[in-house]
Protein backbone atom coordinates (compact mmCIF):
# COMPACT_ATOMS: atom_id res chain seq x y z
CA UNK A 1 0.00 0.00 0.00
CA UNK A 2 1.35 3.42 -0.95
CA UNK A 3 1.98 5.59 2.10
CA UNK A 4 0.20 8.90 2.53
CA UNK A 5 2.84 11.55 3.08
CA UNK A 6 3.28 15.31 3.44
CA UNK A 7 4.49 16.77 0.14
CA UNK A 8 4.42 20.46 1.07
CA UNK A 9 4.16 22.54 4.24
CA UNK A 10 3.18 26.21 4.54
CA UNK A 11 2.48 28.78 7.21
CA UNK A 12 1.05 32.28 6.87
CA UNK A 13 2.45 34.85 9.35
CA UNK A 14 -0.04 37.55 8.25
CA UNK A 15 -3.65 36.51 8.00
CA UNK A 16 -4.63 36.04 4.33
CA UNK A 17 -1.72 38.14 3.03
CA UNK A 18 1.18 35.70 3.25
CA UNK A 19 1.97 32.16 2.10
CA UNK A 20 5.41 30.82 3.00
CA UNK A 21 6.79 27.33 2.37
CA UNK A 22 8.80 25.51 5.03
CA UNK A 23 10.52 22.13 5.38
CA UNK A 24 9.12 21.76 8.90
CA UNK A 25 6.69 23.55 11.21
CA UNK A 26 6.34 23.55 14.98
CA UNK A 27 2.94 22.52 16.28
CA UNK A 28 1.82 24.09 19.57
CA UNK A 29 -1.00 22.43 21.45
CA UNK A 30 -4.05 24.70 21.89
CA UNK A 31 -2.57 27.26 19.46
CA UNK A 32 -1.71 25.71 16.08
CA UNK A 33 1.36 26.17 13.88
CA UNK A 34 3.90 28.51 15.40
CA UNK A 35 3.74 31.97 13.76
CA UNK A 36 0.80 30.98 11.58
CA UNK A 37 -1.69 33.86 11.19
CA UNK A 38 -0.53 35.47 14.41
CA UNK A 39 -0.41 38.86 12.63
CA UNK A 40 -3.28 40.65 10.93
CA UNK A 41 -4.27 44.04 9.59
CA UNK A 42 -7.64 45.46 10.54
CA UNK A 43 -9.44 47.81 8.14
CA UNK A 44 -12.01 50.48 8.83
CA UNK A 45 -11.73 50.17 12.62
CA UNK A 46 -10.39 52.75 15.04
CA UNK A 47 -7.29 51.99 17.09
CA UNK A 48 -9.22 51.10 20.26
CA UNK A 49 -11.48 48.60 18.51
CA UNK A 50 -8.52 47.10 16.65
CA UNK A 51 -6.77 46.50 19.96
CA UNK A 52 -9.95 44.84 21.24
CA UNK A 53 -9.85 42.54 18.20
CA UNK A 54 -6.22 41.75 19.02
CA UNK A 55 -6.94 40.65 22.58
CA UNK A 56 -10.41 39.09 22.31
CA UNK A 57 -10.85 36.24 19.84
CA UNK A 58 -14.57 35.97 20.64
CA UNK A 59 -15.53 39.29 19.01
CA UNK A 60 -13.59 39.13 15.74
CA UNK A 61 -15.50 39.73 12.51
CA UNK A 62 -13.73 38.66 9.30
CA UNK A 63 -15.15 41.65 7.43
CA UNK A 64 -12.92 43.97 9.44
CA UNK A 65 -9.67 42.23 8.52
CA UNK A 66 -7.67 43.09 5.43
CA UNK A 67 -7.90 39.86 3.42
CA UNK A 68 -7.61 38.68 -0.15
CA UNK A 69 -11.34 38.06 -0.16
CA UNK A 70 -12.14 41.75 0.29
CA UNK A 71 -8.93 43.07 -1.30
CA UNK A 72 -7.93 40.60 -4.08
CA UNK A 73 -5.63 43.18 -5.69
CA UNK A 74 -3.18 42.50 -2.83
CA UNK A 75 -2.64 38.95 -4.12
CA UNK A 76 0.67 39.91 -5.77
CA UNK A 77 2.22 40.89 -2.43
CA UNK A 78 3.61 38.61 0.27
CA UNK A 79 4.79 38.97 3.85
CA UNK A 80 7.73 37.19 5.44
CA UNK A 81 8.21 37.12 9.21
CA UNK A 82 11.80 37.34 10.46
CA UNK A 83 11.65 35.82 13.92
CA UNK A 84 15.19 36.82 14.85
CA UNK A 85 14.40 40.50 14.27
CA UNK A 86 10.68 40.33 15.14
CA UNK A 87 10.10 42.00 11.77
CA UNK A 88 7.50 41.60 9.07
CA UNK A 89 8.81 42.23 5.59
CA UNK A 90 6.58 43.10 2.64
CA UNK A 91 7.64 41.73 -0.76
CA UNK A 92 6.57 42.26 -4.34
CA UNK A 93 7.89 39.18 -6.11
CA UNK A 94 11.47 39.00 -4.77
CA UNK A 95 11.84 42.68 -3.95
CA UNK A 96 11.51 43.80 -0.34
CA UNK A 97 9.44 46.98 -0.18
CA UNK A 98 9.41 47.70 3.55
CA UNK A 99 9.96 46.03 6.91
CA UNK A 100 8.82 46.78 10.45
CA UNK A 101 9.59 45.46 13.90
CA UNK A 102 6.17 44.55 15.26
CA UNK A 103 7.11 46.01 18.68
CA UNK A 104 8.41 49.31 17.28
CA UNK A 105 5.52 51.79 17.20
CA UNK A 106 7.15 54.15 14.69
CA UNK A 107 7.98 51.35 12.25
CA UNK A 108 4.49 49.87 12.62
CA UNK A 109 2.89 53.24 11.77
CA UNK A 110 5.08 53.47 8.66
CA UNK A 111 4.10 50.04 7.37
CA UNK A 112 0.42 50.71 8.10
CA UNK A 113 0.59 53.90 6.05
CA UNK A 114 2.54 52.10 3.31
CA UNK A 115 -0.22 49.49 2.98
CA UNK A 116 -2.96 52.14 3.01
CA UNK A 117 -1.24 53.75 0.01
CA UNK A 118 -0.90 50.52 -1.98
CA UNK A 119 -4.36 50.90 -3.51
CA UNK A 120 -7.15 53.47 -3.40
CA UNK A 121 -9.69 50.70 -2.77
CA UNK A 122 -8.21 49.75 0.62
CA UNK A 123 -10.63 50.64 3.40
CA UNK A 124 -8.86 52.88 5.88
CA UNK A 125 -7.52 53.12 8.52
CA UNK A 126 -5.23 50.08 8.65
CA UNK A 127 -3.86 48.79 11.96
CA UNK A 128 -1.39 45.96 12.57
CA UNK A 129 -2.36 43.63 15.41
CA UNK A 130 -0.73 40.45 16.70
CA UNK A 131 -1.54 37.66 19.11
CA UNK A 132 0.60 34.54 19.57
CA UNK A 133 -1.85 32.77 21.86
CA UNK A 134 -5.04 33.34 19.86
CA UNK A 135 -4.11 33.59 16.14
CA UNK A 136 -6.44 35.11 13.57
CA UNK A 137 -7.90 31.97 12.01
CA UNK A 138 -11.05 32.00 9.89
CA UNK A 139 -12.40 29.51 12.43
CA UNK A 140 -11.64 31.77 15.41
CA UNK A 141 -12.13 31.19 18.32
CA UNK A 142 -11.41 27.59 17.24
CA UNK A 143 -7.88 26.44 16.40
CA UNK A 144 -7.37 25.33 12.82
CA UNK A 145 -4.63 23.76 10.72
CA UNK A 146 -5.68 23.13 7.13
CA UNK A 147 -4.86 20.01 5.12
CA UNK A 148 -5.61 19.31 1.45
CA UNK A 149 -5.14 16.27 -0.77
CA UNK A 150 -3.20 16.69 -4.03
CA UNK A 151 -5.24 13.89 -5.62
CA UNK A 152 -8.43 15.82 -4.90
CA UNK A 153 -6.96 18.81 -6.74
CA UNK A 154 -6.03 16.52 -9.64
CA UNK A 155 -9.58 15.17 -9.74
CA UNK A 156 -10.88 18.73 -9.87
CA UNK A 157 -8.55 19.45 -12.80
CA UNK A 158 -10.49 16.89 -14.84
CA UNK A 159 -13.68 18.84 -14.22
CA UNK A 160 -12.11 22.11 -15.37
CA UNK A 161 -9.97 20.50 -18.09
CA UNK A 162 -7.10 22.69 -16.92
CA UNK A 163 -4.42 22.84 -14.26
CA UNK A 164 -5.60 24.05 -10.85
CA UNK A 165 -2.75 25.65 -8.93
CA UNK A 166 -2.52 24.27 -5.38
CA UNK A 167 -1.56 27.72 -4.08
CA UNK A 168 -5.17 28.84 -4.57
CA UNK A 169 -6.13 26.96 -1.41
CA UNK A 170 -3.42 28.38 0.88
CA UNK A 171 -3.40 25.26 3.05
CA UNK A 172 -0.84 24.43 5.70
CA UNK A 173 -0.42 20.74 4.86
CA UNK A 174 -0.53 19.20 1.37
CA UNK A 175 -0.66 15.41 1.29
CA UNK A 176 -0.30 12.88 -1.51
CA UNK A 177 -1.07 9.21 -2.21
CA UNK A 178 -4.58 9.39 -0.75
CA UNK A 179 -7.52 8.71 -3.09
CA UNK A 180 -9.42 11.81 -4.25
CA UNK A 181 -11.85 13.14 -1.63
CA UNK A 182 -10.91 10.41 0.86
CA UNK A 183 -9.77 13.11 3.30
CA UNK A 184 -13.47 13.59 4.06
CA UNK A 185 -13.57 10.00 5.34
CA UNK A 186 -11.19 11.09 8.10
CA UNK A 187 -13.69 13.47 9.67
CA UNK A 188 -13.80 13.19 13.49
CA UNK A 189 -10.97 10.65 13.45
CA UNK A 190 -7.48 10.91 14.96
CA UNK A 191 -4.44 10.95 12.66
CA UNK A 192 -0.76 11.09 13.56
CA UNK A 193 2.01 13.00 11.77
CA UNK A 194 5.50 12.61 13.20
CA UNK A 195 5.00 12.75 16.95
CA UNK A 196 1.86 14.89 16.79
CA UNK A 197 -1.72 13.66 16.93
CA UNK A 198 -4.53 15.62 15.30
CA UNK A 199 -8.30 15.40 15.31
CA UNK A 200 -9.90 15.99 11.90
CA UNK A 201 -12.79 18.23 12.90
CA UNK A 202 -14.40 19.77 9.80
CA UNK A 203 -14.43 20.24 6.05
CA UNK A 204 -13.21 23.56 4.61
CA UNK A 205 -15.82 25.59 2.70
CA UNK A 206 -14.21 27.49 -0.16
CA UNK A 207 -14.85 31.12 -1.10
CA UNK A 208 -14.29 33.23 -4.19
CA UNK A 209 -10.62 33.89 -3.37
CA UNK A 210 -9.86 30.47 -4.91
CA UNK A 211 -10.98 31.88 -8.26
CA UNK A 212 -7.79 33.96 -8.48
CA UNK A 213 -4.93 32.48 -10.52
CA UNK A 214 -1.82 32.86 -8.30
CA UNK A 215 0.43 33.20 -11.35
CA UNK A 216 -1.24 36.14 -13.08
CA UNK A 217 -3.87 37.21 -10.50
CA UNK A 218 -6.72 36.88 -13.01
CA UNK A 219 -10.16 35.54 -12.09
CA UNK A 220 -10.08 32.52 -14.40
CA UNK A 221 -12.44 29.98 -12.76
CA UNK A 222 -15.47 29.90 -10.48
CA UNK A 223 -14.42 27.20 -8.06
CA UNK A 224 -17.14 27.40 -5.36
CA UNK A 225 -19.96 27.29 -7.91
CA UNK A 226 -18.33 24.44 -9.81
CA UNK A 227 -17.89 22.43 -6.62
CA UNK A 228 -21.58 22.88 -5.80
CA UNK A 229 -22.68 21.96 -9.33
CA UNK A 230 -20.37 18.93 -9.68
CA UNK A 231 -20.14 17.58 -6.13
CA UNK A 232 -23.08 19.13 -4.29
CA UNK A 233 -20.91 21.11 -1.87
CA UNK A 234 -18.20 23.81 -1.88
CA UNK A 235 -15.67 22.02 0.35
CA UNK A 236 -12.02 21.20 -0.32
CA UNK A 237 -9.66 20.06 2.38
CA UNK A 238 -10.13 19.54 6.11
CA UNK A 239 -9.29 21.36 9.32
CA UNK A 240 -7.15 19.68 11.97
CA UNK A 241 -6.91 20.36 15.72
CA UNK A 242 -3.54 19.42 17.31
CA UNK A 243 -3.86 17.23 20.40
CA UNK A 244 -0.25 17.74 21.51
CA UNK A 245 2.83 19.78 20.65
CA UNK A 246 5.67 18.65 18.39
CA UNK A 247 7.33 19.01 15.00
CA UNK A 248 6.06 17.87 11.62
CA UNK A 249 8.21 17.77 8.50
CA UNK A 250 7.98 17.44 4.76
CA UNK A 251 7.81 13.75 3.73
CA UNK A 252 6.41 12.69 7.13
CA UNK A 253 3.97 9.80 6.91
CA UNK A 254 0.32 10.29 7.76
CA UNK A 255 -0.78 7.50 10.09
CA UNK A 256 -4.52 7.02 9.72
CA UNK A 257 -6.09 5.48 12.83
Amino acid sequence: MTEVTIKKLYYCPVKSLSFNESKSVEIIHNIGIKNDRFLAFTRGLNKKTSKHYMNNSQVRNLNYFLTLRNSPYLKKYNFIFNGKKNCIELYLKNKKLIEANIYNAIQVIKIQKFIEDLDDKIKKPIYLIHNNKFPFFDTTPNISISMINFNTIRDLEKTFSKKIEFERFRSNIYIDNLKPWDEFKLLYKIIKIGNVKFKVFSKIPRCSITNINPNNFNLDINLPNTLIRKYGHRNMGVYLIPLNSGLIKKNDKIILN
